[in-house]
Order: C-alpha cells, then sequence, then structure tokens
C-alpha cells in the first residue's frame, strides 16, 4: 500500500528534522540571543523547542514502527491521522503567514531553507491527509 509507503518516508523524514534540530541553537546563536531574555521567558522558549522535538520524535516513531496500524480503520489510527495532518498544515501556514519575509527575502540560505522546509511541510500534510483519507476509504 503506497500510504504505508509514505508514512515510511515521512518517519525517515521526521528523524533528519529531529537531528537536524540539534544544529538549531548553535545556528541561530541562542547562546548570545537567550540571556537577553528574562528567566522564565528563556526556560519556557528552552522547554518548548525541547518538546516540539520530542513530538517530532514521536511522529517519526509512530510512521516508522506503526505505519500498518496507522492505517488499520479505527477512530484511533484516523484521529491520529487527522491530528497530525492538521499539525503540519498549521506548520505550514506559519511558514507563510507568521515569519515575517523579510527574515527570508534578499538572503540566499534562509531563501532556500524557507523554500526546502516549505516542501517538507507540504510532504508531511499531504502524506498524512493521504494517508487519513485512504483510512477513511478502506474503513468503509
Amino acid at each position: 500500500m503506497i500510504a504505508i509507503t509514505l508514512l515510511r518516508v515521512a518517519g525517515v523524514l521526521l528523524l533528519l528534522l529531529a537531528a537536524v534540530n540539534l544544529y538549531v541553537p548553535k545556528r541561530f546563536a541562542w547562546a548570545e540571543e537567550l540571556p537577553r531574555l528574562s528567566l522564565l521567558n528563556r526556560q519556557i522558549f528552552v522547554v518548548h523547542a525541547a518538546f516540539i522535538v520530542l513530538m517530532i520524535l514521536l511522529m517519526a516513531a509512530l510512521t516508522l514502527a506503526l505505519p500498518g496500524d496507522l492505517m488499520a480503520p479505527s477512530r484511533l489510527s484516523r484521529a491520529l491521522l487527522a491530528g497530525m495532518g492538521l499539525f503540519w498544515i498549521v506548520r505550514l501556514l506559519v511558514q507563510w503567514f507568521v515569519y515575517d519575509s523579510r527574515i527570508w527575502r534578499g538572503h540566499r540560505f534562509y531563501t532556500v531553507m524557507h523554500y526546502v522546509f516549505t516542501a517538507l511541510w507540504i510532504y508531511f500534510s499531504a502524506t498524512f491527509a493521504f494517508a487519513l483519507w485512504q483510512n477513511v476509504r478502506i474503513g468503509s
């Protein structure tokens, strides 16, 4: 089934995304930037960043270890697929409508990354939406 293959590819990409997040603090100079925040805001920021990586790893684990279970028609599998799809659709919208384009326009590296991550968010959104559609179709 193609949906299972797409989910496995998504799992590998999610693992790579989690790994990339290991380099984010250095690339964006968090050691220099974060001390400007209050202690509370700094700790909230770090905790939220860690929890985002944890969620990415959990999604990777689900898609790599249990793609067949995600495709087995059930309310739980549909809820998980819908939730993961919604997560990535919202992330795609944030990429285009929350981040100010001045961050990436005119900066080659940031422009390339903007479009690479846009493609990745589209892949995740489409994969989870397709898997959900297939799940519902199989269960009908």
